[in-house]
This record gives structure tokens, C-alpha cells and sequence, in this order.
């Protein structure tokens, strides 16, 4: 095999530079180069190295993904940690060729195993490359010496070029996650930290690098996501030689991985991808999560929530009148949130004792679930498995499975503290209570929630950091319970959009996006949510009239039209509804059902307008025969009409049939103040819709519509 190794895949190419004994070295991650032969690879390699000076380090000529300082490297190594101070700067060598193979679905994967016989270190470095573009990596450490080698960080990066200069992430908070923030790709570290033992309401989400001024549609990024759902790292690092680099890996407290003779540690996938604007960066990551063998095939079940209709009043009569109204509109799951447990009428009690009520339901869930089923839905139920309140049999019979740093308990925070599910015991006691209630009652789905930070998460009796032994054991359960009950489905909830990532989403199908369902704050959060996971996976539900956490009131189109791009939800108390509204809540949950193929398969795609007032997304078929956009009016416009809407996703030389689609509406006509088209509808190509667009039909801020765009 040549020293140079050109994988190619879906317009992406990744070029690995193997030569010598050092390890891997990425020459160009980026646009696909097309066929090359060896001789051209080397010829482009060669044609990269810049004149020397008088050092080593004014250039970046040999930085691998796991950089080295001794391979010239100066900023955040691969590799810290050291025994006792000893062996803190290691330098690997290859021992034997890189493996490297093609998986039946394309999918082409490098092996790289290395040693350091002086720090008795070795390490086994993995990447694959996807047919759909996504490359992913991770690295194993493994301890080849006597003495206990304990690791403070093991970082993975890769390579943007010099044409990057421009950074976008994340930021956000309860009931307004996914916050966009952008800032120059300046000398130094952009270091985005997670120390709340999870994902975060305010997590990077994506770190992207990309040239001046990228949006969806345009300039080429890179990006980088941590699959993770504990403390970690993600950075961007420029420094003055001109090198950058995106990297990422766990957050680890003092001694909190301390490597004993011959063990070994393996870091989370670090996902990548490269594209021509954003759009094609989350194409690359939503074919990645669709092509896995455990993506969810059968239709996602409209779902509603009793949570906002009825909270913790947990009245038989008025929980089956909720599903009856649900199964008229076209519910198909039906979840029971909190408060089904134990003691707990309030959110000051009982977590951590997953009994069903006798109190509430003497006879059990049973009457609920069957009821559920009679009306031709599957049952869920709400669990938050990871949290304990003080007031709770648990707390008072093992305090000692409470997170205590320092010998203190550590702030309370929403009335509950954090089981530690590193102690054996407590994690038997979560899984066989969870086991108890799988094993007794017909339910289809978990609704797994997780509401307190992981702060002062001590290890008892001794204190130690215990957050990466629970992040694994809430792998480990959640995976016990699924291997148990095959079926079963696990949303990830954590305070809203608090654990969202590529770790937990190997093992769940769906993720809350957000606390908040009023649509204007779910345009942004669902716009950036969407951008790593694909709508079938995020959790829209239609809200109440009058939103629970912002107060804002909207009508109806403006709340479906909007919930519309995800896996469909109803969380609002219908007995409250009229008769017109139930009709037109209906009309919107079949239109969702009818066109829930193309939602959930297309491609997404956001238009880059010149006017931030109105946004403009959708969703276009695979093959691009149809699509669904929304035009959503967020505010009043600077300017007045006509503001034509360009369509973007297209096939440039098909001619498509564009309707406004009006669920639940009353047909409009011709008259003052309508567009022509909107009436009628009107046949354009898509390049004419791309480049030119149509008006759009004159609607007041916090409204929306939605278009059907269908081939001709």
C-alpha cells in the first residue's frame, strides 16, 4: 500500500498522509479531488510543503490527529497525563502497515496502531469514511507499562486550511437552546467546555469553520461534533504558523481515568464533515444517522404529551378523555409525563421511586393503558432515572448513592439531586425498577428526562470525580433495558435540549429539541437542532394557544405549521378546544401523516435571505420529484412587498408545480391582497424558483405558510 492513502466518498476527500513510522497525518480534508494516482498524490503533497527556516516549528508540516509535541507541535497536545510527572510528552511510531479496509456498504475504514516503547504507551487510531461523506475517528490509549499512567485529556483534531477564518457554534439556555454565535477564526484557542456531566442546554452542538460569510447554501465548512453526553472539550485552535485545527475530547477531572497496568481507554467518536454550506454539512450527518441498522423504519407515531394539558393531576376520567380527543385528531402515542410515581404530587418528592401509585392508581396503569389502546394508540410513560429527591424512600435508605464531593451533598437544584449510577447498587436498584414496570405494562416508549446538572459529582464514600463512570453506566442501562425489550423506544429529554448528541442517539430515536414549544423561539431552535439531526428524530409537538413558557399567543397555522418538520407532537389541553379548532388541529395532523415520508426522508434545506425578517426552509425528496417549505414571518420587514421567496434544493432543470397548502382553511380567492398564484398555483423550473422565486402571500409577523412544490 502506497504511504499515501486517498479515500473518496459523496463529494468528499480525505487524504492520509502514512509515510515513515508517524502517525497518520491529514493533507487535505475537503472537496473531493477526483481520481488521482500515486504519483499525483505525491506530486499534491509535495506541491503543500512550504520552505523551511532556521525551525521546525515556524511551519506545520507534521501535525497528525493525535498531535505531538514532539512532532513540532505547540498547541493542545493528543495526549496529557503522566506517571507521577514522568512519560508526559510521548512520541509514537507505527509498527506495523496501516490497515486499511472497505466495508459491503462502502464505507472505508484505516486502522493505525502505535507505541511509544519509552512511555510505555501505545495507542490504536480509527477512521472511517462514509458513503454519504460523514468521516468519524477515535483513539485508543492503552498502558504498556508497570506503573499506573493517569491521563488528564486524549484529544482528537483535523486539519482546516488556511481559508477558514470564520467560526460558527452554538449557545442557549432553558427554553432557548441552539443559539447561533459567530466570531473570527483568530490566533489561540476557541474552547467551548462542558462541566455539567452533560451534553448542555448551552452545548456547541456543531463547531464549524468556514470561509467569509458561509450560510446554508454557500462557502465551504467544516464541522466537528463530540458524540458525547458528559463532560467534554471542543475547540478550534489557530496558531501563528498558520495551522488550524478543530478537536474535541472528554473533559476529565483530576484522576478521574487512571490506566493500570494493560488497561486501556477508548474516546468517543469524533464526527466530521465538509461541505458547501451548512445545508450540506447536516445532509452529511442526517445520512450517516438514517443508514444505521437501528434507525427507527416504520412511521414516526404522532404523539401527545399530558404534561401542559393536566401537569400532576393525574384524574382517570380526565386523562382518557385527553387520549379520546387525541385519537380524534389522529394521535397515535399516547405519553403519561410525571407524577405517575410513589409520592410524587409535586416536584418536591419521590424521584428515585419508580413504583406506580397506589394512591393515584390503585389499580394500576392498566385502565390508563388499555383505554390508550382501545383508541388504536401505543402507550409511553415519563422517567427521569438519573435523579433523586431527598424526600424519597431511596435518599433515606442509601444516602450513600447520592453525589457528595468533598464530603458535601452539593446544591439542591429544581428540588432534586443526582443519583450516582457508578455504584452498583444504585444502578441495580434504577434497572430492575425499570425492568419491573417494562415487564408488568405494555409500554412502547420511555420518555427518559434528566433536569440537574452533574455539579460537585463526587464518588462516595471517598468523593472522587464520578461524572464519566455514570455517563457509561447510563449507556449501559439504557442498553440493557433495550436489549430486554426489543421495541422499545427512548427519547432523550434533558431539561428540554440538554442532551443532544451522537452518543445518546445510539441508543434513542428521538430527542425533546426544547422546553419550549412556542413556535417563534422553535424556529431557531429546531433551525439549528435540524442542522445534526434529521427531523424524525427531533421531538415538534403543536402547542397550546397560549405558550407555557413565554406567554406569547399564536394561532394555529403558526404552532403546526411550524411543529410540522420534526416527529409530530400535540402537548395542549384539547378538552379546551372548540370544535373548530379540534377540526383544524386535525386537518393539520393528516396533512403531517400524508407528507410524513418526504418529511422524514428528504433532504433539509434553508434559503440564505437577503431579509432576516422572513425565513425560508424545507424539505426536498431524495430524487427532488416534491418538497414541503415553510415561509415563516418572524417580524415586520424593513421594507414592503412584494418579497419574493426563493425556493432553494431544487432540480435545476425540472419544472415543479407550487400550491399553497392551507390545512384546516378555508380555500382563498382572488382579490385584493392575494397573489395571483397562491390561488391558482403556477409552474416554474427550479432554476427560475432558485434564482427568481415567486411573492409571497402578504401575511402578518408570526404567521406562516406552507408551499408544495411537486414535479410537473
Amino acid at each position: 500500500m502506497s504511504s499515501l492513502l486517498h479515500l473518496r466518498a459523496a463529494g468528499t476527500s480525505l487524504l492520509l498522509d502514512l509515510s515513515d513510522d508517524l502517525l497518520p497525518v491529514v493533507r487535505h480534508w475537503g472537496a473531493d479531488l477526483g481520481e488521482l494516482d500515486d504519483a499525483d498524490l505525491e506530486a499534491l503533497v509535495c506541491a503543500g510543503r512550504v520552505a523551511r527556516g532556521d525551525s521546525p516549528f515556524d511551519i506545520a508540516d507534521q501535525v497528525s490527529i493525535l498531535p505531538e509535541h514532539a512532532g513540532a507541535w505547540l498547541g493542545r497536545p493528543g495526549v496529557e497525563g503522566s506517571r507521577q510527572g514522568r512519560d508526559w510528552s510521548p512520541a509514537f511510531r507505527t509498527e506495523t502497515p496501516a490497515e486499511a479496509t472497505t466495508d459491503p456498504d462502502g464505507t472505508r475504514r484505516v486502522l493505525v496502531r502505535a507505541t511509544d516503547a519509552t512511555a510505555y504507551l501505545a495507542v490504536v487510531l480509527e477512521l472511517e469514511l462514509h458513503p454519504g461523506g460523514l468521516l468519524r475517528t477515535r483513539t485508543t490509549l492503552t498502558n504498556t507499562g508497570e506503573e499506573t499512567y493517569e491521563l488528564a485529556a486524549l484529544r482528537t483534531t483535523l486539519p482546516v486550511p488556511e481559508r477558514a477564518t470564520e467560526l460558527l457554534d452554538f449557545a442557549g439556555r432553558h427554553t432557548m437552546e441552539r443559539v447561533p454565535q459567530r466570531q473570527p477564526f483568530d490566533i489561540g484557542v476557541h474552547s467551548r467546555e462542558v462541566r455539567t456531566g452533560r451534553t448542555g442546554l448551552d452545548a456547541v452542538h456543531l463547531l464549524c469553520a468556514g470561509e467569509p460569510g458561509f450560510g446554508f447554501g454557500h462557502g465551504q465548512v467544516w464541522a466537528v461534533h463530540l458524540g458525547w453526553s458528559g463532560n467534554q472539550s471542543t475547540y478550534a485552535e489557530r496558531l501563528f504558523n498558520g495551522s488550524r485545527v478543530l478537536g474535541a475530547g472528554e473533559r476529565l477531572e483530576a484522576g478521574e481515568v487512571r490506566l493500570g497496568a494493560g488497561e486501556e481507554v477508548t474516546t468517543p467518536w469524533l464526527y466530521a464533515a465538509h461541505g458547501t454550506g451548512l445545508d450540506e454539512v447536516a445532509a452529511r450527518f442526517h445520512a450517516w444517522l438514517r443508514s444505521r441498522p437501528h434507525h427507527p423504519k416504520r412511521p414516526r407515531p404522532v404523539t401527545i404529551n399530558n404534561w401542559e394539558a393536566t401537569y400532576f393531576d393525574h384524574d382517570l376520567g380526565r386523562l382518557t378523555d385527553l387520549v379520546d380527543r387525541g385519537a380524534r385528531v389522529g394521535a397515535e402515542r399516547f405519553v403519561l409525563d410525571d407524577g405517575w410515581f410513589g409520592g410524587r404530587r409535586d416536584d418536591t418528592t419521590s424521584l428515585g421511586d419508580w413504583v406506580v401509585s397506589d394512591e393515584v392508581w390503585p389499580d394500576g396503569l392498566e385502565p390508563l393503558i388499555e383505554h390508550v389502546h382501545a383508541a388504536g394508540m401505543e402507550f409511553g410513560l415519563w422517567v427521569e432515572p438519573e435523579m433523586v429527591s431527598l424526600d424519597s424512600d431511596l435518599a433515606r435508605a442509601h444516602p450513600e448513592w447520592i453525589f457528595s464531593a468533598g464530603g458535601r451533598r452539593g446544591l439542591e437544584s429544581r428540588q432534586q439531586h443526582v443519583l450516582d449510577l457508578g455504584h452498583d447498587g444504585a444502578y441495580a436498584h434504577v434497572r430492575d425498577q425499570l425492568m419491573a414496570l417494562l415487564d408488568r405494562y405494555d409500554i412502547a416508549y420511555l420518555k427518559w428526562d434528566h433536569n440537574r446538572y452533574l455539579n460537585d459529582a463526587g464518588h462516595t464514600p471517598g468523593g472522587e470525580p464520578g461524572v464519566r463512570a455514570h455517563t457509561l453506566a447510563v449507556y449501559r442501562l439504557m442498553d440493557e433495558l433495550l436489549a430486554a425489550h426489543p421495541g422499545l423506544e427512548i427519547e432523550s429529554c434533558s431539561a428540554g435540549g440538554g442532551r443532544v448528541d451522537l452518543g445518546v442517539l445510539e441508543r434513542t430515536v428521538r430527542v425533546w429539541a426544547s422546553d419550549c414549544i412556542d413556535p417563534l423561539e422553535r424556529q431557531q431552535i429546531q433551525r439549528g437542532t435540524l442542522l445534526l439531526v434529521p427531523p424524525e428524530l427531533v421531538g415538534t409537538h403543536i402547542a397550546s394557544g397560549e405558550s407555557h413558557t413565554t406567554g406569547r399567543r399564536h394561532g394555529l397555522g403558526f404552532r403546526a405549521g411550524t411543529a410540522l418538520w420534526g416527529h409530530l407532537g400535540i402537548e395542549w389541553d384539547l378538552a379546551t378546544c372548540t370544535e373548530e379548532e379540534l377540526t383544524e388541529l386535525a386537518a393539520w395532523v393528516a396533512f403531517h401523516t400524508a407528507h410524513r415520508e418526504l418529511l422524514h426522508t428528504g433532504r433539509r434545506v434553508n434559503a440564505d435571505h437577503h431579509d432576516d425578517a422572513t425565513w425560508v426552509h424545507g424539505t426536498v425528496a431524495q430524487d427532488s420529484s416534491e418538497a414541503l417549505f415553510q415561509i415563516a414571518a418572524l417580524t415586520r420587514s424593513a421594507t414592503t412587498g412584494p418579497h419574493r421567496v426563493r425556493l432553494p434544493g431544487l432540480d435545476p432543470d425540472r419544472r415543479y408545480r407550487v400550491t399553497l397548502e392551507q390545512p384546516g382553511a378555508q380555500p382563498l380567492t382572488h382579490g385584493r391582497g392575494v397573489v395571483p398564484w397562491a390561488v391558482d398555483g403556477i409552474t416554474l423550473t427550479g432554476r427560475a424558483l432558485a434564482e427568481a422565486g415567486v411573492p409571497m402571500q402578504p401575511m402578518n409577523p408570526e404567521h406562516s405558510q406552507i408551499w408544495r412544490v411537486v414535479q410537473a
